[in-house]
Order: C-alpha cells, then sequence, then structure tokens
C-alpha cells in the first residue's frame, strides 16, 4: 500500500459487554484443527432506520422469530474462523445496548459507537478490530438472512487479495428519464448487479481506503467503492435472493417469507 499522512484517528469507541453468566445460544465453539481464526466483521446498525417507520429501530425490530441484527449476528458467530465481530450502534444505544444483543459468543463481541454517516460508522468499526484479524467483512445489519456460503464466497475471495462483493445480476429492464418523467434511454443490463453484503477486503486495504476518503472528504453508498476510487481490485462472487435488504415497511413480511425457504 502506498505511504501517506493518516487523519489523525479518534479515541476508541468500544463498549465493553455487560457481565453475565450464560450465554443462551452462544456457547464459545472450539476452532477446528487447521482453522485460521483471522477474519473481523463490522456490522453496521447506526443508522435510525426511518423509513420503515414507527420509533423503534429497523435493526431492533423483530423478523423471523428474533430482532433483525440478532440474526446477522449469530450466523457470524457461528463461523470458527471470525475472531471478532464489532457491532456499530447509534450513539443513543451504544452505551447501554439490547440485552438480547449478548445471546452470543461474548468473547468475540465488540459494540462500536456509529457516526453521522455510514461511512463514519464503519470507519470507528474498523478501529476497533483486534490486530489479529486479517480479512475483514462489512456488513449491513438489515441483510438479517444473508447465508453462511454467500459468506464463505466472499472470504474465499477477500483472502486471495483483493476485495470481494456479493451480487445478484440485474434482470428488469432498466430506463434513464428525465425530470419529467419522460423516458431518456434504456440502459444496457448486461453487465449491470445488484450488490449485497458482506462486502471482503484484506485489511490493509479497507483501512486504507478509508482513510484516504476520510481525508479527501469522499464518501461513498458501499465499501467497495472507496477502494474501487484507488484502483484497488474488487470482484463479484454469487449473491443470494436470501440477502434481501430490509428498506421499507414491506420488507419485513419478505424477509419472513424467505426465512421459511431452505437453501
Amino acid at each position: 500500500m502506498p505511504d501517506f499522512d493518516l487523519p489523525p484517528s479518534s479515541p476508541r469507541r468500544v463498549v465493553p459487554p455487560p457481565a453475565i453468566t450464560s450465554r443462551p445460544g452462544g456457547e464459545p465453539r472450539p476452532v477446528p484443527e487447521g482453522v485460521v481464526r483471522d477474519v473481523g466483521v463490522v456490522i453496521v446498525a447506526g443508522g435510525q432506520g426511518t423509513r420503515t417507520g414507527g420509533t423503534e429501530l429497523k435493526q431492533f425490530r423483530w423478523v423471523a422469530g428474533k430482532p433483525m441484527l440478532l440474526h446477522s449476528l449469530q450466523t457470524f458467530m457461528a463461523r470458527p474462523d471470525v475472531h471478532t465481530v464489532v457491532v456499530v450502534l447509534p450513539r443513543s444505544h451504544a452505551a447501554d445496548p439490547p440485552p438480547w444483543l449478548f445471546q452470543c459468543d461474548i468473547d468475540r463481541l465488540l459494540v462500536s459507537t456509529g457516526g453521522r454517516e455510514r461511512a463514519e460508522s464503519v470507519a470507528n468499526g474498523l478501529e476497533d478490530i483486534p490486530e489479529e484479524v486479517r480479512t475483514v467483512l462489512i456488513h449491513d445489519a438489515a441483510r438479517p438472512l444473508v447465508p453462511d456460503d454467500l459468506i464463505e464466497r466472499v472470504v474465499v475471495e477477500a483472502r486471495r487479495g483483493h476485495g470481494a462483493v456479493p451480487a445478484l445480476p440485474v434482470v428488469d429492464t432498466l430506463k434513464e428519464v428525465d425530470e419529467s418523467g419522460r423516458i431518456v434511454r434504456t440502459i444496457d443490463r448486461a453487465r449491470l448487479w445488484r450488490v449485497q453484503t458482506p462486502q471482503g477486503f484484506p485489511r490493509e486495504m479497507i483501512e486504507h481506503a478509508h482513510a484516504v476518503a476520510r481525508r479527501d472528504g469522499v464518501a461513498a453508498t458501499d465499501d467497495a467503492g472507496l477502494c474501487e476510487r484507488l484502483g484497488f481490485p474488487v470482484v463479484i462472487v454469487p449473491g443470494s435472493e436470501r440477502a434481501l435488504k430490509v428498506t421499507e415497511e414491506g420488507d419485513f413480511a419478505r424477509a419472513e417469507a424467505l426465512s421459511t425457504v431452505r437453501g
């Protein structure tokens, strides 16, 4: 990675978990022989989720039998190669997380405070990743049903030294319109993909990309975009319809339906 003067980093934002005497559904799992535990996960749950309506945070609402955030947290914790999961919560909740958050292996859990924008929340989470981690996954809490085989595909590619993004090909016809709503042209969809999370990167790559973005005042809709602007290689891996992003109120019903489908 090229050398440059990094912006000054802010103090650590880790909130230690409360004392817990039992870990329902979250007993520590032994690391199988031959497995390297060097994957760190940042779950971004720092948004306010206003598009779904109501006063409860979207990522705390129940879907498919448990709080949305807990789905992906437990999915990542079930992987023996995961060293640490950093959950980034809104500032209003980071100091006092909901008790159900600790239904996992709390020895591998850290809680960090979200920022004003998504990129700041991710950067906060990256700062709290332990130095043993070599591969970083960044995941949106709004995708509660992400399957493990998708995660595995991302990890495999990221360990090869480049970024990896799960995605699905665009199947609908796409139209570009002007300000009045009149169609300007039909867009060729042959090379267009719908990007999902988790997105995976070598640690040095994603830390460098976020540091440069912070220095330059650049924001992006996803983390791969920050790597792309620096010319770092990022590849597509097959995504999954189960990695649905819950954005609107109707997505809760779709997620419920998907949760009952095998595969």
